[in-house]
């Protein structure tokens, strides 16, 4: 469902996509009607992952260690997949614990925003 940098990446188990309006100047006028100087739509894609190894959470964390890179998604405004060029926003992982002998990280999250 996702690929970063055109490399497939382990699907997130949430994934949702904010749309933003980023706005220029915007004022009231003296009858109070807003006068909006819309520049952009944006969008923000907010990832966690399930419970990950150590090599999955690796290759997710070094996938984004770029200041840009090009991300595919479905996008629900267009209908399509998309390519676009995005940052990353600050990155979680909380917690580190065992399961069948194995040290997973639980609970990675990060925020792709598109430049």
């Amino acid at each position: 469902m996702l690929k970063i940098n055109n490399v497939n990446i382990k699907a997130p188990s949430v994934f949702q996509v904010d749309i933003q309006d980023i706005d220029g100047e915007s004022n009231r006028n003296a009858k109070g009607k807003l006068l909006r100087d819309r520049i952009a739509v944006k969008r923000k894609l907010n990832c966690e992952w399930p419970p990950l190894t150590f090599d999955e959470c690796s290759k997710l964390l070094n996938a984004v260690s770029d200041v840009f890179f090009n991300v595919y998604y479905p996008d629900p405004m267009t209908g399509n997949f998309e390519t676009k060029r995005m940052y990353v926003g600050d990155r979680s992982v909380p917690a580190l614990y065992m399961k069948d002998g194995k040290m997973l990280w639980k609970g990675l999250k990060m925020n792709f925003i598109e430049e």
